[in-house]
């Protein structure tokens, strides 16, 4: 298993294979569209990768920023976007704590599987630097615009958990320091075979897990999804930032 670091620099093609597999029962778009609607929006997105998330909000957004730290996943997610015909995505490289997009003007921002590198590549001060891409998120959307924030609740798990202490504690973050609110769904993987799901996910998330699925016989490899959700000028827990 390569470090993701290296793997979103060098691997974009074996990342894509694995979350192009992901969502087979199409859980996602629905969840947000019930939390933001889509028809029309302004969408700025940090953490764009391969396109997974812009295939799914850019046929009925008005138009979708996406932004990735590293340039050879989001180069990559730009040609598969391209040869799908979307023509209202533009494409930069950014950093979340600074991002090329105008103030007070998307009607949603939107961190998928992203925000919480902060904390589990242990980055110091792992909660300032987070809350630096955080008040990004929020100067970029409108006045009751959403800031909406994706991550795991445990792969290979069919209800959620917290797989890790440092996941644990950026969800406490989020909603504790911040206010946000959570939801969930599943996101289960679908492979051809269970040797499949070995070689691919195996790839990304390690040996333990590809021996999970060996023992499980999991050509469906479980996933829970977590979705944080917060809107600009909405009243925050006393702790949290009022933004």
């Amino acid at each position: 298993m390569p470090d993701h670091r290296t793997l979103y620099d060098q691997n974009p093609g074996e990342y894509e294979e694995l979350v192009s597999r992901e969502d087979h029962e199409e859980n996602l778009l629905p969840a947000l569209e019930e939390l933001c609607p889509l028809e029309g929006a302004l969408v700025v997105e940090l953490g764009a990768g391969t396109g997974r998330l812009t295939r799914l909000v850019a046929p009925r957004a008005a138009g979708v920023t996406a932004l990735d730290g590293a340039e050879a996943m989001l180069r990559f997610g730009e040609g598969l976007n391209k040869a799908a015909g979307l023509t209202r995505v533009t494409y930069d490289v950014a950093d979340h704590r600074n991002l090329p997009a105008p103030s007070g003007e998307a009607d949603l921002a939107l961190a998928g599987w992203t925000l919480s590198y902060f904390a589990t590549w242990k980055v110091p001060g792992w909660q300032d630097e987070t809350a630096k891409a955080l008040k990004e998120m929020f100067r970029v959307v409108k006045e009751g615009g959403m800031v909406l924030i994706l991550e795991t609740l445990g792969t290979g798990h069919h209800t959620p958990v917290e797989p890790t202490p440092e996941l644990a504690a950026f969800y406490r973050f989020l909603e504790q320091d911040w206010g946000f609110h959570r939801t969930w769904i599943r996101t289960d993987y679908r492979f051809d075979s269970v040797e499949e799901a070995e070689r691919i996910a195996g790839f990304f998330f390690g040996a333990e897990m590809a021996d999970k699925i060996r023992a499980n016989r999991w050509a469906i490899l479980p996933e829970c999804t977590g979705l944080w959700c917060r809107r600009k000028g909405e009243s925050p827990p006393s702790a949290a930032p009022c933004l």
